[in-house]
């Protein structure tokens, strides 16, 4: 993939990755390296975990999802994160504002509705 693509791959990625993080902790209370293996299995294989600490600190800042430290038998605390109400507000937004993207986007590929 020449450098150009993976630049275009990398800025839509960081406009999807907040909604699929909301999205993922949404669906239960999940700690950091767990939720970058959801994200991996859903597709982005090649996700770094570098990537998804950072979203998740902004949003423990932000009081979208809130983290406690648990106890590991193997090794150092896990931070779990649950979303909060406001966090679900965003999440819902977020899906909305995807939607209507994609249908703008899926409008301009097919303007006539035929599949490709």
């Amino acid at each position: 993939m020449d450098e150009q693509l993976a630049a275009r791959d990398s800025q839509l990625l960081r406009g999807v990755l907040p909604m699929l993080i909301l999205s993922t902790v949404h669906r239960g209370e999940t700690y950091g390296y767990e939720l970058v293996e959801r994200l991996r299995a859903l597709g982005l294989a090649d996700l770094a975990t570098g990537v998804v600490y950072p979203v998740l600190s902004r949003f423990e800042r932000d009081g979208l999802v809130t983290a406690r430290r648990v106890a590991s038998s193997g090794g150092p605390a896990r931070k779990y994160y649950a979303i909060t109400e406001r966090g679900d507000t965003a999440r819902l937004d977020a899906i909305a504002r995807w939607r209507a993207m994609t249908d703008i986007a899926e409008r301009g590929i097919d303007p006539e509705g035929a599949s490709a």
